[in-house]
């Protein structure tokens, strides 16, 4: 993954500040969240609590209403509250923090007399780790939403950015597994090439497997082939297009075509402002050199004194 920038960080916190995500089994798996390391924390005790949804300002958390954690959080005139998230890092290391607020709000859980939702309101700016990790699912949602059919082509250098070593890949044809060769990918859908017969791949119901390096996984996406015809010359190759279920697009898969979109363009960018820097120091050297002959020419010219007037330039002067 690449390095985040402050700048990236901040945007994230501007862009995203109030956008809720809900902690589902897939999110707690793709931020890799230890939810068993989660706690509230409140007047020197702490108590285990499962976290139901948060945003950079906000977060919701389920307690039993017969537990010491909710007699406590709830009293009037309550001390400051912390929550208390970890997350499993590479290597397996743990990264966890408190980040403070108060409860605002309580309700009962699907109408349970056993468990409450609390709405936690943070009274402080979440750490920037919290902030890159939920911020990088945000945006993912959001460019899937507004990207989905920009296409990536699988070069060498696609392939390093995407984490894909290989372009060969698994494609499940009606839940009967084939060999094929990636030749592009999007939010919405992927081109393969494969052995055998249009007719037998057309309209089939499919699952993609792509294995990705950054970090290890192996993503699943569910859809069907569209299209299928043979490659020019061949008749035993074709070049099926695929569309993905849109409601079942993995979260991980959206990240990484989002961090490959984000990487490009931020390249873009930087190359369009090395271009504009380049433009604006040649017109710089350019108005320098215009000065230098000017100056120049100004050195060797000859004084008028030099040059005698010819008499229509008398009678004009006088």
């Amino acid at each position: 993954m690449a390095i985040a920038t402050n700048q990236q960080i901040a945007n994230y916190y501007d862009f995203y500040r109030d956008t809720e995500i809900i902690f589902s089994r897939e999110i707690l798996r793709v931020l890799r969240v230890d939810p068993r390391q989660i706690y509230i924390k409140c007047n020197g005790a702490q108590w285990p609590c499962i976290v139901n949804s948060t945003s950079f300002q906000m977060a919701k958390i389920i307690l039993g209403t017969k537990g010491g954690a909710f007699a406590q959080v709830t009293q009037e005139n309550v001390p400051p509250v912390s929550l208390r998230f970890c997350f499993i890092e590479q290597g397996n290391e743990k990264l966890s923090f408190f980040i403070s607020g108060k409860v605002t709000e309580v309700t009962p859980y699907l109408n349970s007399k056993e468990l409450a939702i609390l709405t936690l309101s943070f009274t402080q700016r979440p750490p920037d780790d919290f902030i890159l990790k939920l911020g990088s699912v945000i945006e993912a949602n959001v460019n899937f939403a507004q990207r989905k059919e920009d296409r990536i082509i699988i070069t060498k250098d696609a392939k390093y950015r995407l984490g894909i070593e290989r372009e060969e890949v698994v494609i499940f044809v009606q839940n009967v597994p084939r060999k094929c060769i990636l030749r592009d990918l999007s939010f919405s859908g992927a081109k393969v090439v494969l052995l055998g017969l249009p007719k037998f791949v057309q309209n089939k119901e499919i699952t993609l497997r792509i294995q990705f390096t950054d970090p290890y996984e192996t993503v699943d996406i569910k859809g069907s082939v569209l299209s299928a015809d043979f490659i020019e010359g061949r008749k035993d190759i074709v070049t099926a297009s695929i569309k993905f279920n849109e409601t079942e697009v993995p979260i991980a898969y959206k990240i990484h075509i989002n961090n490959y979109i984000m990487m490009s363009k931020k390249s873009l960018l930087e190359i369009s402002e090395h271009a504009q820097q380049k433009a604006t120091m040649q017109t710089q050297e350019t108005t320098k050199s215009a000065q230098a002959v000017t100056t120049d020419v100004g050195k060797t010219l000859p004084a008028q004194s030099e040059f005698p007037l010819q008499d229509n330039e008398v009678n004009a002067q006088t």
